[in-house]
């Protein structure tokens, strides 16, 4: 046979199924396939085009079909306080809807929402090369997804110590001294990438930090390892430095983003959850951490053609 066409038997083998089921995808019409002197033959080509077709079309299907509580979101990503504060007062004003939240890091969550285990995506992945966040990544981590990124809010990340900073943390550079213990946070995390990527602009080794390699999911998790004594500084939001009493060294300010595919942004709970973002009761309750900026909440930042 040439390597370009395949019959019936090669075509089972490659898609690992028993060759009577390719005879009754033939007859259902739903393979591509071309009859020659009487018999059938694949071109291998328009075969693997009709193999990744169909994976989207499954993965479509399976967000159409998938089978929850009614009014129940699934979201997935990075973490902050201020989503907690979000669903909250979601829950307040509109208690027909849920939302479950997986702390898994801003990559992962892309990675989910692309596979089609999360509806929503938080995430604040930042590109060194485009000076953006977020939509950089979408090619590569949520190519299958028609993305609407909407901007929930802008914060502060820093270095979190204990009161009076008695290490006197200033830089990236303080962490190579002697004495000072790093907790980190999980590889794929969008603050990982910040911290990885400040490390490599000032020629920093990552084996020069002592304890590089212990890592946390979540920003209070960095707070909690600094109270109990576990590590001497890490980086967090100002939010949970304000929430522990723990003092802050700003490195930067970031734009944190909600992603979901277009047919999911335009159900009722995300859009009560993105009207949310401008209520009182939610800034009211967010005021007292004082390190957010709100100006662009609710602004669609980008959307697939």
């Amino acid at each position: 046979m040439s390597e370009e066409l395949m019959n019936t038997k090669e075509v089972a083998r490659y898609l690992n199924i028993h060759e009577k089921q390719i005879y009754a995808l033939i007859r259902a019409g739903r393979i591509p396939a071309t009859r020659v002197t009487g018999k059938w033959l694949f071109p291998k080509k328009v075969l693997d085009e009709w193999i990744e077709e169909t994976s989207k079309n499954g993965l479509e299907q399976a967000r159409k079909k998938k089978e929850r509580i009614s009014g129940a979101l699934l979201a997935a990503g990075s973490n902050d306080p201020v989503l907690d504060i979000l669903q909250t007062c979601l829950k307040k004003s509109h208690p027909e809807f849920y939302i479950f939240t997986s702390n898994i890091g801003s990559t992962q969550g892309l990675e989910a929402l692309d596979r089609g285990f999360t509806d929503i995506a938080w995430s604040h992945l930042f590109d060194p090369e485009t000076g953006q966040y977020n939509v950089p990544f979408l090619p590569k981590l949520a190519c299958h997804v028609k993305a609407v990124v909407v901007n929930l809010f802008w914060r502060e990340l820093g270095f979190l110590t204990l009161r009076g900073n008695p290490l006197n943390i200033k830089g990236f550079k303080d962490l190579t001294r002697r004495g000072v213990r790093f907790i980190n946070r999980q590889e794929g995390s969008g603050t990982r990438l910040h911290i990885d990527f400040h490390l490599q602009k000032l020629g920093i080794s990552p084996e020069k930090i002592a304890g590089y390699g212990d890592d946390v999911y979540t920003h209070v998790g960095i707070g909690l390892s600094i109270l109990s004594g576990d590590a001497d500084t890490g980086v967090a939001t100002k939010a949970v430095a304000s929430l522990l009493n723990l003092d802050f060294i700003p490195i930067l300010k970031e734009r944190f983003d909600m992603v979901c595919d277009q047919s999911v942004f335009f159900q009722k709970g995300v859009q009560a959850l993105v009207a949310e973002l401008g209520s009182e009761l939610f800034r009211k309750r967010c005021s007292h951490l004082g390190s957010y900026d709100f100006s662009e909440s609710g602004k669609i930042i980008y959307a697939t053609a």
